[in-house]
């Protein structure tokens, strides 16, 4: 049977030839009408969902500085561990993530209320960030100190207790060190991605003298840690430790890690989900800082010889 439109009749050939141009026209113009009906707003079905991006990495905003409205005045940069999809450690309901943002917003508000000391939280919510952009955060706003704020746990000894204090080196002062250190720099690796290759972090030790300035510094405020908090913080160790944390390898900031305590241990976990324990903690580490920069003063960066900023 020879089809309609290849009809030799000549009559019946335009009617055809209509047809078949008029028809897709007319399903094309359906479906418009009927995408205009539905995502119109206030109609039909909203069907476009909108998600909010995490800003690219090297655009990330920057943090607001609090304190004296006088750049001379030193910068502490305070990052409190973990957050978003990084929970850190738990235990009985007891979340890292959470943990440190109450002991980081503790640290901010005594240093406030000390006064002459600027001050910058990493995060003041419970949000992600890769562990280069902690310590990036900090070189980006040039600060004087960066302390990362922690809280350790062990599933094999509930009786490990007392805060540490840490600072960098390539090999780290025990075995605990060791594991401490390759526990929290595994924060960047989420659902088997490794984020931290995603950054521009810094990824081996460096010394020149940039670094071995902003090391003898942490060192020293390590120190004044536990000087000032004998007697009003359990300590595990009554000396500064030193380990290969990711977080701490801003060549040009003097950076410390203060694990605060292991809140698998009642006592521990107690004592720093507690307001009294956080009030210490936040004197302790507000004074040592006081002494720090009474003695040293803001880093002169112009100071080191070869210093890139």
């Amino acid at each position: 049977m020879q089809p309609y439109f290849l009809s030799p009749d000549p009559m019946r050939r335009p009617i055809a030839l209509l047809l078949l141009f008029a028809a897709p026209a007319a399903v094309f113009g359906a479906m418009i009408a009927v995408d205009r009906l539905f995502s119109s707003p206030g109609r039909g079905f909203d069907y476009v969902v909108g998600v909010d991006l995490e800003p690219a990495e090297g655009i990330m905003g920057l943090p607001p500085v609090e304190g004296p409205h006088d750049a001379s005045r030193p910068l502490v940069v305070i990052d409190a561990g973990h957050g978003g999809k990084d929970p850190g450690a738990g235990s009985a309901g007891l979340i890292e993530k959470n943990l440190t943002l109450k002991l980081a917003t503790a640290l901010r508000d005594e240093l406030l209320k000390r006064g002459g000391i600027r001050v910058a939280l990493t995060r003041s919510d419970d949000r992600f960030l890769v562990l280069g952009q902690r310590s990036d955060i900090a070189r980006r706003l040039g600060a004087d100190m960066f302390i990362s704020i922690h809280a350790d746990s062990t599933g094999t000894n509930a009786e490990a207790s007392g805060a540490s204090v840490y600072t960098l080196s390539d090999k780290g002062t025990s075995e605990a060190a060791d594991r401490i250190a390759a526990r929290e720099n595994a924060a960047d690796v989420i659902n088997g991605v490794d984020l931290g290759k995603q950054t521009n972090a810094v990824s081996s030790i460096l010394v020149d003298l940039s670094q071995r300035e902003s090391l003898e510094r942490a060192a020293q405020f390590a120190d004044l840690i536990l000087r000032e908090g004998a007697g009003r913080i359990p300590f595990r160790e009554r000396s500064e430790q030193s380990a290969a944390f990711v977080v701490l390898k801003a060549p040009d900031v003097p950076s410390v890690l203060f694990e605060t305590g292991y809140i698998s241990n009642e006592n521990d976990a107690s004592r720093l989900s507690s307001p009294e324990g956080q009030k210490a903690f936040a004197e302790v580490t507000a004074r040592a800082l006081q002494v720090y920069f009474a003695r040293r003063g803001p880093l002169d960066r112009n100071a080191v010889p070869g210093f890139q900023y």
